[in-house]
């Protein structure tokens, strides 16, 4: 492991970092708003702080390992946690603490959409599209954003892809090159953005609201420029259009490319994985409409259209609200807490657990019934036409089972806080799972709960965000052996 290189790496991706810092301070002098400075003391401290770590070592040149990838990532997720954390808590007038600002930041980072800020609607524009951009920057990851320009900087990037990349299959590639594995993602990514931008302004959004609800929507990460999230607009068109691009940012963005480059749709319709995963959506929905129109919460129409809404929003992980599903009767706030532990297919901007992952799990479940009633036969995992090796399977498991173990670790933990169980186990939920809201004393706001759990449940996200392993594996005495 190369700790100069590490901090090389580092350097150079805060000094990126703190370039997004222009767009809002660029608003911030448009709009002659009162964050001018503290947007350019951020970008400022950010660089320099980049540039002094990039200085020292600038001439190492090691070829990165897979340990070296896992450090940088999980070290530069935690960094820029707390350098992103800078405008807010230089801005007096949101008068946010430290642990505030950085729980702000880091829920824009990870895409989960948890906010300890009141009063969205009266924030400087400034402010609104710097958390937007952020959650817009994690969702795509920064990581891989980065493998498309690194290797122009002599620096190779398909281990820090491994490191960054969700979910089983780290190890596909779209095109022959990792260089243009980034490109090819965030092409699809960009596109989606821009669609999805075109659309809610066609439906009544502001441009501003509709640039800044893109960024959130296809990052699924659910901040809002305004309280009342997507209920603010009180149009079924905008949540429409909204369900269908979280849907569509759920699925795997090497899809979205294939489908592209192949111009077809079959892709879809082939890949096992996104087929269980929108079986898994609908049978969220069909429940979700089916009981509030059964409880009269709602009439017909109105159950049709927010249930659809709320069942995607909360399933795919993108925490938009319309209604306070937090007051929905019986189950239901349960029952879709419970179904986000699933969150998005993997190569998706979705959290959770990934879809494909769950499918596994519920394929080699029937294949022990079936092993239990023909113990000698030879009976084989698959996913589509390939079989799937034992290997794979059991790090599922293994995966699965640490996921678990930090869920009940953290949910005691948070209830040491003096938070009741309910707030407790949704802040978890949807921390861990990178959803953003929460029932009880969570259901709107994290503001009111104590620093402690927040600094919980900023490790609980960025464990989320880093699909747990990445992080964990730091904590290792084996990692740092030669």
């Amino acid at each position: 492991m190369h700790l100069s290189v590490s901090f090389r790496i580092l350097g150079l991706l805060l000094m990126l970092f703190s370039s997004t810092m222009l767009v809002p301070l660029l608003v911030a002098l448009l709009s002659d708003e009162n964050t001018v400075t503290g947007f350019l003391a951020a970008l400022s401290i950010t660089f320099s702080s980049g540039f002094v770590l990039w200085l020292p070592v600038r001439s190492m040149r090691h070829e990165l390992r897979i340990r070296d990838g896992f450090l940088i990532t999980s070290l530069f997720w935690v960094v820029l946690g707390i350098f992103g954390a800078l405008p807010f808590a230089l801005t007096e007038s949101l008068d946010l603490t430290t642990t505030d600002a950085v729980f702000e930041s880091i829920s824009g980072l990870t895409t989960t959409g948890a906010t300890v800020i009141q009063g969205l609607d009266d924030l400087p524009q400034s402010l609104l599209i710097y958390r937007q951009l952020l959650q817009w920057l994690g969702g795509v990851g920064i990581i891989v954003v980065a493998v498309a320009v690194l290797p122009m900087l002599g620096i190779g990037g398909m281990q820090l892809y491994k490191a960054e990349t969700p979910g089983p299959s780290k190890d596909s590639k779209l095109t022959p090159r990792i260089t243009e594995t980034a490109k090819a993602l965030f092409t699809v990514y960009l596109a989606l953005t821009l669609a999805c931008a075109l659309a809610y302004w066609a439906a009544g959004m502001s441009k501003f609201d509709a640039i800044a609800h893109a960024f959130s929507t296809v990052a699924i990460g659910g901040f809002s420029t305004h309280d009342a999230s997507m209920g603010y607009f009180e149009s079924d068109m905008i949540l429409i259009i909204c369900s269908a691009f979280m849907v569509f940012s759920a699925i795997n963005f090497g899809l979205h490319y294939l489908a592209w480059r192949r111009r077809t749709m079959t892709v879809y319709r082939k890949d096992s994985e996104t087929r269980f995963f929108i079986s898994v959506l609908s049978i969220c929905i069909a429940i979700t409409c089916i009981q509030l129109y059964w409880t009269d919460t709602l009439t017909a129409k109105e159950g049709i259209v927010h249930g659809i809404f709320q069942a995607i929003s909360i399933t795919t992980t993108t925490g938009f609200t319309t209604r306070d599903f937090a007051n929905w009767p019986t189950f239901l706030p349960i029952l879709l807490l419970m179904f986000s532990f699933m969150g998005g297919c993997v190569g998706s901007t979705g959290g959770g657990i990934k879809a494909m992952r769950l499918m596994l799990i519920a394929k080699q479940g029937v294949r022990e019934l079936k092993q239990l009633i023909h113990p000698h036969a030879i009976i084989p995992l698959k996913v589509g036409r390939r079989r799937v090796e034992a290997s794979i399977v059991s790090a599922v498991w293994s995966f699965l089972a640490v996921y678990m173990a930090v869920f009940m670790v953290m949910l005691p933990t948070l209830m040491a806080t003096g938070l009741d169980f309910t707030s407790a186990f949704s802040a978890v939920t949807a921390s861990l799972n990178n959803l953003g809201p929460g029932l009880g004393q969570v259901a709107s706001n994290y503001g009111s709960i104590s620093e402690t759990a927040k600094g919980i449940l900023c490790v609980a996200m960025l464990l989320g965000r880093l699909e747990v392993f990445t992080l964990l594996v730091l904590f290792t005495p084996m990692f740092w052996r030669p």
